[in-house]
């Protein structure tokens, strides 16, 4: 699956669109985010670490979807931290400083 970063909208003036799914891939150290519009997005792991405050050595055990409102998802890990990713971290450029 390909990442298509230039779709993404400046900070502040995306539109909301749901999350429809969300897997790991290993193979990528990525997490492959799929939209209810179609567009999918490979977000790098060490970016959803940092923006977390994850240790460098915890793995991903498990990923939950919102399943109620399906506006975000959390990411957790071997050593009981939990990342917490809005659709708008996926689907934003960060804002400029």
């Amino acid at each position: 699956m390909k990442s298509l970063t230039n779709l993404k909208k400046p900070f502040g003036t995306a539109k909301m669109v749901r999350i429809k799914a969300v897997r790991y891939l290993a193979w990528e150290d990525a997490f492959d985010v799929e939209f209810d519009d179609g567009l999918s997005f490979l977000e790098p792991h060490a970016t959803i670490r940092k923006a977390g405050k994850i240790a460098a050595k915890a793995e991903p055990v498990e990923i939950v979807l919102d399943e109620e409102c399906r506006i975000g998802f959390e990411v957790r890990y071997d050593n009981g931290q939990v990342a917490e990713v809005s659709w708008a971290f996926i689907r934003e450029l960060p804002p400029k400083k």
